[in-house]
């Protein structure tokens, strides 16, 4: 399907309302599986002329996406990576757990950004930092694009390194996604370490049940529920 490749339309919009110099991209990957981390990349790109066919990860064959995450690692101004665990993410939500890889990938710049584009609408970043939101910034950013298909890359090539480990689950092919090979891995084999404890698949499943981590919600917050999709899926 023809798409439109990304610009650096908000980025200059930034420079010329902020004065922004530095602008890193952010996206995420990985807020949706049942195992694995959840990761994100911020890039630096500047306002060059990006690699032809860049676009959202999602979008991208995955023989293309590797190719383009190859050419992203050099062409990109700097870029880094930052991950919260499952261990994490049960602890406290995806929300938080978002916020922290994202700060540990900002924080792992050489230089730290003046203002960051995060895709999508919420923003979980934050204060200190001086966040623009763009829904379907992986789109129609070019920082942001980039981000999205350095995430995406590392962590499928992480997800397939814990499968070596895990056969049975499919982890090279579903990135740790629900699929009916991992679906029916975890009815017979149970979580692995690597599973997210905290997601209400585990409600399916009698037998494992009793593995479910449960977090309290003593300061009055509402429990989140965005990712933890049921066996149902």
């Amino acid at each position: 399907m023809p798409y439109e490749p990304p610009t650096h339309t908000v980025e200059r919009s930034l420079r010329a309302t902020t004065g922004a110099e530095i602008i890193a991209g952010v996206d995420e990957v990985g807020r949706g599986a049942w195992a694995g981390p959840v990761t994100v990349c911020a890039a630096v790109t500047g306002l060059r002329r990006p690699p032809v066919g860049l676009t959202d990860s999602k979008l991208l064959t995955i023989k293309r996406r590797t190719e383009l995450a190859e050419e992203l690692r050099t062409w990109v101004t700097s870029h880094a990576l930052g991950h919260a665990s499952p261990e994490e993410i049960d602890a406290m939500g995806m929300t938080a757990a978002l916020r922290l890889a994202a700060v540990r990938a900002l924080e792992a710049l050489p230089v730290r950004p003046d203002a960051v584009i995060l895709d999508g609408k919420h923003d979980y970043l934050g204060a200190p930092w001086k966040v623009r939101t763009v829904i379907k910034g992986d789109q129609s950013c070019v920082a942001v694009a980039a981000a999205s298909v350095l995430a995406k890359v590392q962590r499928d090539k992480m997800m397939a390194e814990l499968g070596s480990e895990h056969a049975d689950f499919g982890f090279a092919d579903n990135a740790g996604y629900p699929s009916p090979v991992h679906k029916a891995a975890l009815a017979e084999r149970g979580p692995t370490p690597h599973h997210r404890l905290s997601w209400a698949y585990l409600d399916a499943l009698p037998q494992w049940r009793h593995l479910k981590k449960v977090r309290s919600w003593m300061d009055g917050s509402a429990p989140e529920i965005e990712g933890q999709l049921g066996f149902d899926f």
